[in-house]
């Protein structure tokens, strides 16, 4: 179908917002259709404002949507699924953390997450494509239970190495399979040939 609308791609950020040189908003300089879910003034650590928030966002698009996820935006991200029926191509869920135990100084915590809506996290099954990119050594999730949430969402599970959270802050920048991730999760999704050629190409393209 040549006249096929092209995809949007929706970044959805942790609860630290934009930050320069993290993988999202690099990646984002790389593709075409990109939206970012802007960042809250008010309630910031509310799990009911941030998904309200990605709503918006897309209850503003038309076409193909793919989100692209990273920490507790993954979890943003699913718990959107389990409230929202809009169609979704697929999701790119990177270093989701794990609320449902302690997470280190610095963090939210555990009362704090549960008081505004984070735990427990939903494990029910995706009603899209969804490709879950875990770090062997995030200090927000032991490697386990990230392999635990993949496979009760139904993600294909990748497995990007000791790569931290993969912010700035554990000294990580861009994410050079960012783009090869994304064309194989389009590869996979609804009317791949014309959407993969529109926007992401090939991995290495």
């Amino acid at each position: 179908m040549a006249d096929a609308k092209p995809p949007t791609f929706v970044m959805v950020p942790g609860l630290r917002g934009h930050v320069a040189d993290h993988w999202q908003a690099l990646l984002a300089t790389e593709l075409d259709g990109v939206v970012t879910v802007p960042p809250l003034v008010r309630d910031g650590l509310s799990r009911d404002a941030r998904v309200a928030a990605l709503d918006k966002v897309l209850a503003g698009l038309s076409g193909p949507v793919f989100l692209v996820a990273h920490s507790a935006g993954a979890l943003i991200a699913v718990h959107w699924a389990q409230r929202h029926s809009r169609p979704i191509q697929g999701a790119l869920l990177v270093c989701p953390p794990d609320p449902d135990v302690p997470l280190p100084a610095g963090h939210p915590s555990p009362e704090a997450l549960s008081d505004n809506g984070w735990v427990p996290t939903p494990r029910e099954r995706l009603p899209f494509p969804s490709l879950v990119a875990a770090s062997t050594n995030d200090p927000l999730a032991a490697y386990g239970r990230v392999v635990g949430m993949a496979r009760d969402w139904g993600s294909r599970l990748v497995v990007l190495g000791e790569v931290g959270h993969l912010d700035p802050a554990s000294g990580h920048g861009p994410l050079p399979q960012g783009r090869e991730l994304l064309g194989d999760l389009v590869r996979h999704a609804a009317r791949p040939a014309e959407i993969l050629a529109g926007s992401v190409g090939a991995p290495g393209g």
